[in-house]
């Protein structure tokens, strides 16, 4: 008994692999950033890569950036990647990529071969945010030297985060809910897009960080709306909000209304949630959306008695006839260009999955024809630690 158990012990040990597959962090090239464009001979890619000497703790040599910015060019984004070993003295290193930047140019042509080498590769995790330069390509917003964060790559996840949560206009998405949106024939796709503002070759320059009024900043702004893998046209701002409050995906923001005698009341949003469902009139979709929002006051620059109920009660009709009619464009934006980004389509599936096979095959122009109807309840929770403002006392 006892040599079968020594037996199995020394079979057991033979089948394990040690540190065979082993890399050495001394060997390894860390990307944070990777930015993608297409050229005439197939893809130029971006890589940002941190110099681990420059952002350890007092051990920065002085005149060396914190990153280094690797681009090359092949007919496909894996090619590119690999023929970067002639520049790179160290192979790059995917799996703690922050950012995947996309250009313009290549998000109108097509992002779906990306797609498929970013998910297929293994070194890829999934927690990476993706957003389009808008205006300018991926490589010149990844050569930006950001203030506050040494990693430019970082800067933009955090600021991506951070937006996402506290101003409505963006979304930060992940290659999972992209790749889900792309073969979703109920939905559409959208992206946040980034701009540069400044000159591109001043981004790149250590002084752009050494001023209190940095000359070039990266800014994500709008949404991107997609047919398919392809983009065709962006979202103002206020369609973009509206995008954010029909799929339920605002937690916090701030919106303004306009005062009767003047002046402007602008509120806080602290809690959104939005209901969508699909009804059949004479056995045809239509969509109900609900959405209900509360809010603080958060600044008041107007004559208004805040203290009497009535008042309140007005604010928020007024809020809620605008978050309407902003809803109603944005939806007519999107059937102006045939794009369901709402997912209208897969809540019919959902709810009537035999309608549902009867519009899929034609559902960009169905989407056109589909009528929406958008309800919207606004409850003022608080009004800040005053009443009125002190203009008026």
């Amino acid at each position: 008994m006892k040599v079968i158990k020594v037996l199995l012990c020394l079979t057991l040990v033979i089948l394990l692999g040690g540190c065979w597959n082993r890399k050495e962090l001394n060997d390894l090239a860390i990307c944070v950033g990777i930015g993608i464009d297409k050229v005439k001979t197939g893809y130029s890619v971006s890589v940002q890569i941190v110099d681990p000497a420059e952002v350890a703790a007092n051990k920065g040599k002085p005149g060396r950036a914190p990153v280094t910015l690797f681009t090359m060019s092949g007919a496909t984004v894996f090619e590119a990647l690999r023929k970067m070993t002639t520049i790179s003295p160290r192979k790059i290193y995917m799996s703690h990529t922050r950012m995947l930047i996309l250009g313009e140019e290549l998000a109108r042509e097509g992002i779906a071969p990306v797609l498929d080498f970013v998910s297929r590769d293994h070194e890829f995790r999934t927690d990476f945010y993706i957003a389009v330069a808008r205006g300018t390509t991926a490589h010149n917003i990844l050569k930006v030297i950001t203030p506050l964060e040494q990693i430019p790559a970082n800067e933009l996840f955090a600021s991506l985060e951070t937006s996402s949560k506290a101003w409505a206009p963006t979304a930060a998405i992940t290659l999972d809910q992209l790749i889900a949106d792309l073969t979703n024939k109920g939905k559409q796709a959208v992206l946040t897009g980034i701009k540069l503002t400044g000159s591109p070759e001043e981004g790149d320059q250590r002084k752009n960080v050494e001023q209190i009024d940095s000359n070039v900043l990266l800014q994500y702004t709008t949404l991107a709306a997609f047919r398919g893998d392809k983009l065709i046209g962006w979202l103002n701002e206020k369609d973009s909000k509206a995008y954010n409050y029909i799929t339920g995906n605002v937690k916090s923001t701030a919106g303004s209304l306009p005062c009767k005698g003047g002046g402007r009341l602008t509120m806080e949003i602290m809690k959104s949630n939005s209901k969508v469902k699909a009804i059949l009139k004479n056995g045809k979709p239509e969509i109900m959306v609900d959405i209900h929002l509360e809010n603080d006051i958060g600044e008041v620059q107007c004559k208004i008695d805040l203290t009497k109920m009535e008042t309140i009660e007005e604010i928020q009709k007024e809020a809620e006839k605008g978050l309407v009619a902003t809803g109603m464009r944005a939806v007519a934006y999107a059937k102006q260009h045939e794009v369901d980004i709402f997912g209208f389509g897969d809540v019919i599936h959902r709810q009537y999955p035999k309608v549902w096979k009867q519009l899929e095959k034609n559902w960009n122009k169905e989407f056109a024809k589909l009528p929406v109807h958008i309800k919207a309840e606004v409850k003022i929770r608080r009004l800040g630690t005053i009443n009125n403002a002190f203009k008026e006392k």
